[in-house]
């Protein structure tokens, strides 16, 4: 098999065509860089969709990857393992949760948070307590449940009929969440920093409102920090710089730092409504998962690293001005931390895409986030030098796309 010609062609013969991956075939990657089959190098400011929080290849995770690699690979949770139990431990200290759930991915642990949600209300209130309310441009996950409670009805539509008692309410929009809330509320579902949905912040007094909203009405505050979470936004989760304290907090993504492990972190009282078989997972705590994992969260939550983030966040404001002073081609950029969005201005509504292809044909990698959004979620350790040259090349993709 080794010495199968491996080419983009092969993917359309093979795989299932729900992606349209781009034509050169990464092979190599170290720090903020990438080589693909020809040794093309691109500099990385996708970070594998905000995973690669320490760039690809870190020394750190390498040597956990190899370490446990000879020790235990995966048992299932008929026994428990110490590097689970090790991670576990750490993020009850960091964080304000008193149990921690693992999977694998960022739809499982929100998937495990919304049945954890349902469950708690119908054992602690009644069986009409279940409305779930979610905001407009959110996203979840890809589960039926989880991208039903998305709210992007391209993502859900289609499928057959939807998981019922979940409602949407635009993000940022007190009133409208105030009307929909009553005593049949279980949860709400948010994220401290929106995301796929565009990279859009919430209002610091909306997000204490919404708190508030829930304590009145016994539900369940619900925060997904699978993208914010793990030191993305300069705080180790994103909750940390709101005021405000979720009773359910969703992490996957740069918890791995590439390696794929979701968690879901919650009080004791509200844990104690999974009881022994109401939920599970195969792989979850999967040993190998937990002990990368355990060795990027040691690394991330440092002082130095999460100061680190604020610094790179002005490099890339100052260098982005620079770009957009010249070419006008951004509104405004938005998001906090490395997970930044330039937005498009009306001459170049809807041409995001376009971006990302002449990025790529520069030797960036970069991401949207919708139609009208550029996003960067980069290595949280990335280099000066490495933003700088990734930069330049964006300002060469800038200048192709406003040039024509």
């Amino acid at each position: 098999m080794s010495d199968m010609a491996v080419t983009r062609e092969l993917f359309d013969e093979v795989m299932v065509p729900n992606y349209a991956p781009a034509q050169s075939i990464p092979v190599r990657g170290l720090g903020a860089r990438v080589w693909d089959q020809q040794g093309k190098e691109f500099i990385d400011f996708a970070g594998g969709i905000a995973v690669n929080c320490l760039g690809h290849c870190h020394p750190a995770l390498v040597s956990a990857l190899k370490e446990q690699g000879e020790k235990l690979w995966h048992l299932s949770n008929v026994w428990t393992n110490e590097p689970a139990l090790r991670l576990g431990k750490k993020l009850v200290d960091a964080t304000f949760a008193e149990r921690v759930y693992f999977c694998n991915s960022g739809a499982e642990a929100n998937e495990a948070a919304l049945k954890l949600a349902r469950r708690y209300a119908i054992e602690h209130f009644n069986a009409e307590k279940t409305q779930i309310i979610a905001f407009n441009q959110g996203f979840h996950g890809r589960t039926f449940f989880t991208v039903t409670v998305g709210g992007q009805a391209a993502y859900s539509d289609g499928f057959g009929p939807k998981p019922a008692d979940v409602d949407h309410v635009p993000y940022n929009d007190l009133e409208a969440l105030k009307a929909i809330m009553s005593e049949r509320t279980c949860a709400v579902v948010m994220e401290p920093l929106q995301g796929e949905g565009g990279i859009i912040s919430p209002d610091p007094e909306f997000v204490k409102a919404v708190r508030a909203l829930c304590d009145e009405h016994k539900a369940l505050l619900v925060f997904d920090e699978v993208q914010t979470g793990v030191g993305r936004t300069g705080a180790l989760y994103a909750y940390m710089d709101t005021g405000v304290t979720p009773d359910i907090l969703t992490s996957a993504k740069a918890l791995g730092g590439g390696f794929p492990i979701g968690a879901m972190l919650t009080r004791a009282d509200i844990a104690a409504s999974l009881k022994p078989g109401t939920h599970g997972s195969t792989y979850g705590g999967n040993p190998l998962a937990c002990a990368v994992a355990e060795a990027a969260f040691d690394t991330v939550n440092t002082p130095e690293v999460l100061a680190g983030v604020k610094e790179r966040e002005g490099w890339y404001r100052q260098e982005l001005e620079k770009i957009n002073a010249k070419y006008g081609c951004f509104s405004e950029v938005r998001g906090k931390g490395l997970l930044l969005g330039c937005v498009m201005n009306e001459q170049f509504a809807g041409r995001a895409k376009d971006f990302l292809q002449a990025s790529s044909e520069e030797g960036l990698m970069v991401l949207i986030a919708g139609a009208n959004v550029v996003r960067f979620a980069p290595s949280l350790v990335i280099t000066k030098e490495e933003v700088l040259e990734g930069l330049a090349r964006f300002e060469r993709a800038v200048a192709r796309v406003v040039n024509g």
